[in-house]
């Protein structure tokens, strides 16, 4: 049984938009949405470090990009993924589409 009273509420500090950019390094795009600029500066020097010259191909992204996200998570910022086209992201994408003509 997991003990709720131990998590702790993380405040909403922004949202990152993420978007890869093409095969020809820099791979990747980052664009300040709303929030914090200073903390969310920070994330993205941070995700920059780990997955600035892998393409969302490389079998190493996935990990990193988990990494990110995770960090993103711990500090309450939003990442929206643009453009990374993983299998995963078209079956979300999927099935956010078949739910939608749902209500």
């Amino acid at each position: 049984m997991v003990d709720d009273t131990l998590e702790e509420e993380i405040e909403h500090t922004g949202t990152v938009r993420i978007a890869y950019t093409g095969p020809v390094i820099p791979h990747w795009r980052y664009e300040l949405v709303e929030g914090d600029r200073e903390i969310i500066t920070e994330l993205v020097h941070r995700a920059n470090s780990v997955i600035g010259l892998l393409p969302p191909t490389d079998p190493q992204f996935r990990r990193n990009r988990d990494r990110v996200q995770r960090d993103a998570d711990r500090n309450g910022i939003t990442v929206e993924w643009l453009g990374t086209n993983l299998p995963e992201d078209r079956e979300d994408g999927q099935d956010r589409e078949a739910h939608a003509g749902q209500t």
